[in-house]
């Protein structure tokens, strides 16, 4: 898969510092979360690419039928394309990144949250941790042991018309059951973000400090 697969910006961290890739929400493009990402985890490598299917003119990673109601078809392209753009950023950066350094993280937001829990699904190895913010994951996953010491902030908000809390409880739980080092962030508002769901993200992100020196 090439590196090109999206529409996406770069925003260059240190050298042997983290690769953070960011998925925006429905309607968003590759410049919604950039500037969010460097402010919440400085020194990092940002990814950000753009969802390539349309809805009205909106961009998303993947197709729905309805609100809540997955086109899974297109979620299963979706889901492999987008890890094989993921997998190619980090071969193409493993240049400059030391051996053994350089965390691979992924932060998204709704449809962008949706997309990279997919990811995570059938490939866990590729973040070791990865901030949901919204997600909404109406399916029941089949088991991933591969997720086991993975690092899984999700954050929600208790009146959310879009994701109801039920279905973000369920999925919390599966992360736990399947070894994932999961927490969970509310906030007592809807769909929108929030400052304590980014102050969440920031100190989740920066847990481990960033080291390396200018490309």
């Amino acid at each position: 898969m090439s590196t090109d697969a999206y529409v996406h910006r770069i925003a260059q961290g240190v050298k042997g510092g983290p690769l953070l890739f960011v998925f925006h929400g429905t309607g968003g493009n590759e410049m919604q979360l950039l500037p969010l990402a460097g402010n919440l985890l400085p020194g990092a490598t940002v990814v950000a690419p753009r969802g390539d299917v349309s809805e009205m003119g909106a961009a998303r990673f993947f197709r729905r039928l309805a609100e809540g109601r997955y086109d899974m078809a297109d979620l299963a392209r979706a889901t492999d394309k987008m890890k094989g753009f993921v997998q190619a950023h980090i071969h193409a950066d493993a240049g400059v990144r030391a051996a053994g350094a350089g965390e691979i993280y992924g932060l998204g937001y709704s449809n962008g949250a949706n997309i990279l829990a997919s990811v995570m699904l059938s490939a866990p190895k590729l973040f070791s941790r990865a901030v949901l913010m919204h997600p909404l994951i109406p399916f029941a996953p089949g088991l991933q042991a591969g997720l086991a010491g993975r690092e899984v902030l999700i954050t929600a908000g208790r009146h959310d018309p879009i994701c109801p809390p039920d279905l973000t409880l369920r999925l919390e739980a599966y992360f736990r059951s399947q070894g994932a080092t999961t927490e969970l962030e509310w906030h007592e508002g809807g769909h929108e973000l929030r400052p304590s769901e980014v102050e969440a993200a920031r100190r989740f992100l920066s847990a481990v400090p960033v080291t390396g020196s200018s490309r």
